[in-house]
This record gives C-alpha cells, sequence and structure tokens, in this order.
C-alpha cells in the first residue's frame, strides 16, 4: 500500500518508523509543518514533505495522527483533492460517524488507537470500523499487525483502548522507573538496574503473550511458601499497588470522557 500519514509528532514518526522497519511492499509519506526534525526517516526511504496534500491523491491509506482541534483545519485542506480514499484516524474521541459527517461520507473511515511502541514492531493497536468499511479495514488490520498486535473491537471501548494501549505505555514505563530506584538503593548501579527491570518486564510480558494464561499462573510459578516474593507482593499490595493502578486507569477514562 501507499501510506500517507499526516502528522508527524511521535506517534506519526513512530508508525511511519514500524511500516518502513516491518511491513513489506508498502511506500510511506510522512507530513508536518516543520519537518526539520523528522528529515532523517528519507535514510529509511520514508518520504518526508511539509505540504499535507503532497502525492496523497495516490495514497491507499491515508492515517491522521494529529490533534483534535486539527481536524477540521486538515480535513478542508485535503477533502477538495481526494476522492473515496480510506482514512485511518488516531485522533482521540474522535467518533467514526463524526469523522464520516466530516468527510461528507465519501470516504472508508477507519478509527485505530496504536502506541509508539509501533516503531519496534510491538504496538497494540485497536482498531474499529462499521461493517459497510470491513473490506477497506482489513488491509489496515493486516499492516498493524505487522507492527504488533491489533484487535478488532467495539468502538465504544476506543476511549478505554487509549488508556489501557497508549497511556498504558506510561504506566509500565513509571513500573520500571521505579524498580530501577528500588534496584540502586539494594545496590545496582542505574544502568544495570534499569537493563534488569526493563528485561523482567519483557520477559513477563513475553509468557503472558505466548502462554495465554492469567497472569496469577505465573506469578505462581515463582512464588514459594515463605520466600521472598510473596512478602514483597504482600507489602505493595498492603500499600496500594494494585487499587492505586486501577484508580489510575479509570481517572485517565474521566479524562478522555470528560
Amino acid at each position: 500500500m501507499k501510506v500517507h500519514i499526516i502528522g508527524g509528532g511521535n506517534l506519526g514518526v513512530s508508525i511511519a518508523l514500524g511500516i518502513a522497519k516491518f511491513s513489506k511492499n508498502n511506500q510511506v509519506t510522512i507530513t508536518r509543518r516543520n519537518t526539520a526534525s523528522i528529515l532523517y526517516l528519507q535514510e529509511l526511504g520514508i518520504t518526508v514533505s511539509s505540504d499535507n496534500k503532497h502525492n496523497i491523491q495516490e495514497a491507499d491509506l491515508v492515517i491522521l495522527t494529529i490533534k483534535p482541534y486539527q481536524v477540521d483545519t486538515v480535513l478542508t485542506e485535503i477533502l477538495p483533492v481526494i476522492f473515496n480514499k480510506t482514512i485511518a484516524s488516531a485522533v482521540s474521541g474522535l467518533a467514526i460517524d463524526v469523522l464520516q459527517n466530516k468527510t461528507n461520507q465519501e470516504h472508508h473511515v477507519v478509527r485505530i488507537m496504536p502506541n509508539i511502541a509501533a516503531q519496534f514492531g510491538e504496538s497494540a493497536t485497536c482498531i474499529s470500523f462499521t461493517e459497510k468499511d470491513r473490506a477497506q479495514a482489513l488491509p489496515v488490520v493486516t499492516l498493524f499487525e505487522d507492527l504488533g498486535t491489533a484487535p478488532i473491537i467495539d468502538e465504544k471501548l476506543m476511549d478505554a483502548a487509549t488508556v489501557l494501549g497508549a497511556c498504558g505505555t506510561a504506566y509500565a514505563l513509571r513500573y520500571i522507573r521505579a524498580s530501577m530506584q528500588a534496584g540502586i538503593e539494594i545496590g545496582f548501579d542505574s544502568q544495570t538496574a534499569l537493563a534488569i527491570a526493563a528485561q523482567t518486564v519483557k520477559g513477563a510480558a513475553k509468557m503472558l503473550l505466548e502462554e495465554k494464561v492469567h497472569p496469577e499462573q505465573l506469578i505462581d510459578r515463582v512464588t514459594t511458601p515463605q520466600g521472598c516474593t510473596i512478602v514483597g507482593l504482600n507489602e505493595m499490595e498492603h500499600n496500594g499497588f494494585s487499587s492505586s493502578l486501577i484508580k489510575g486507569i479509570k481517572t485517565s477514562l474521566k479524562q478522555i470522557k470528560g
């Protein structure tokens, strides 16, 4: 496919890098008003432009990775020059029917919520679409499966997916940071502590994804009677580890829903 990404911020760049590295036979264009910070993408064969309309007529897929307040301006700019395109929107809070109305019902709309791990082929990209656009949406699903996982979800869960999959990146990193800090307290230098903490999280996630079991089953494997793991877990829970994380996720969702 020819993929045209409008919005060269962190997410747009991550998607462009992921497509360039992990998908085959796709051509990528990414646009940003000031291209100075993303010109390095050209070394990977990605076309960079300050013009949102640059070769957009040739695109099979247009991806919007812009802020909600930019949507109307961008659509006013590109709609006169495109026809019958598949538009994948990563715009937070922008419903499919709203975008369809904004595009005069003339395009196929897919809603996506990737995260910045796309550039490493590890995004959890939730995808929603209407039944009438299924044929056009399935190639989008296939594309994002190259960049990690791409579960199809009901659109009503998209805000929740944003919190769990996109905001969740920050939550996971905060855990790693705390673990690193604890590692320093118990004797490691910062780089070694970070390497151990990050790899441990990566290993735990890989076990879950490959074995497809409940986390508690894997916890049981490393929790022995009167051992150091169980006392550590219990101390964390006494101090609200799980409940504070759950509350944080629910608070983020409230913020999205306003």
